[in-house]
């Protein structure tokens, strides 16, 4: 018997476990050998042998993001030069986000980035790049989370026959060495909801993890006529929708202090430009 243990947890070793991470040490890149003391550590084989692959598949990226690169983010084909402009300043911002993550004292970046403006214009697609490129870069876990999406998931453990826990779904989010926190503020949230932000946001913020958002909410109140805001009758209200409304206070002012804000507000729904084109059927 004893011989088989052996050969099956040989068989087992090497193994990628189903959410994508090393057998050996669970995805944390050191194995920790027990001794008569605390132990010690080393560096996990599997950090030389596709890492970054399996980190990406368990940082939870939807599908249709998968593919999201800092080079492939497109500007040409805004005619308006302004907001050709503003794309392209934040994706060179973005840019050196990465490549700037390690600090001149050899630490990895602890602020984020907090990318404000209308839908469709390009935020997530950042976002994610800027996730991707930094996992690959720096072999660290990183987490994409949808924020709406991850409440629906967490109110759906509430049911006994659910196979997953709170705290299964919420311990990736938290500790994840960079998170992709995405369309905050969509929707005006519950107290309960409110808390459980709370406890993402300010622990994150405690322990100095940085933290990218997204979100289609002003960071500043506007105190202008909603007409002087109207860009069409069609405009999307969420234009005139201040963050401050739809999260705590208290959440607002941590943003600003674990964030650098990079503006949108000049791009037009190039989502609903570039879908009506593709999405065309030639005569």
């Amino acid at each position: 018997m004893l011989e088989s243990a052996l050969e099956e947890a040989a068989a087992r070793r090497g193994r990628p476990r189903d959410d994508g991470s090393c057998p050996e040490c669970e995805g944390r890149g050191w194995i920790v050998e027990r001794g008569d003391g605390a132990g010690t550590a080393r560096p996990c084989p599997c950090r030389g042998r596709g890492r970054s692959e399996r980190l990406l598949a368990a940082a939870g990226i939807p599908d249709r993001y998968r593919g999201c690169r800092l080079g492939n983010f497109q500007t040409a084909f805004v005619e308006e030069k302004g907001s050709r402009d503003q794309l392209q300043e934040a994706q060179a911002i973005c840019r050196q986000y990465v490549e700037g993550f390690v600090t001149s004292e050899g630490r990895f970046r602890e602020s984020g980035l907090l990318l404000v403006g209308p839908a469709g214009t390009g935020k997530t697609h950042l976002a994610v790049a800027v996730l991707r490129e930094l996992v690959e870069s720096y072999e660290i876990d990183g987490r994409f989370a949808d924020f709406t999406t991850l409440i629906h998931r967490i109110q759906s453990t509430f049911d006994p026959r659910s196979p997953d826990s709170k705290r299964e779904l919420l311990d990736p989010v938290i500790h994840a060495r960079v998170l992709v926190l995405d369309e905050l503020g969509a929707q005006k949230p519950s107290s309960w909801v409110n808390d459980i932000l709370y406890l993402i946001i300010n622990t994150r913020y405690t322990r100095r993890l940085p933290t990218i958002f997204t979100t289609n909410c002003q960071l500043e109140r506007d105190r202008r006529p909603l007409r002087s805001l109207d860009r069409g009758a069609d405009a999307p209200d969420d234009r005139r929708v201040y963050l401050g409304d739809r999260v705590p206070a208290a959440i607002v002012s941590r943003l600003y202090e674990m964030t650098q804000s990079v503006s949108f507000s000049a791009v037009p729904d190039f989502r609903r430009e570039i879908g009506w084109r593709r999405s065309r059927i030639a005569p």
